[in-house]
């Protein structure tokens, strides 16, 4: 199962990825892993270990935090529409 932090670093990644002019095989060579588990990594089928964020970073040009920027807007909206409750609470 996929999870919201997952899916939005995924989609961090590849904005960037794709901001910088990089293709897939290219951010690949530069982590020192295979092209597909980049696109693994970007469709958020696996997980990024620390150590990948941290390389990702280097390579892609970006502070670490730039992966988590509107992170808490998402899981915020994505914890209130999986609680039905919550919209009883807001009343």
């Amino acid at each position: 199962m996929r999870e919201t932090v997952d899916i939005h670093l995924g989609r961090r990644v590849r904005w960037r990825r794709k901001h910088l002019g990089l293709t897939l095989q290219d951010l690949a060579d530069a982590c020192g892993v295979r092209f597909q588990q980049i696109q693994k990594y970007e469709a958020a089928s696996n997980r990024m270990s620390a150590a990948v964020l941290w390389k990702l970073a280097k390579v892609l040009q970006v502070d670490i935090r730039y992966f988590f920027d509107g992170l808490d807007s998402v899981t915020h909206r994505t914890s209130h529409a999986d609680n039905p409750d919550d919209e009883q609470h807001a009343r």
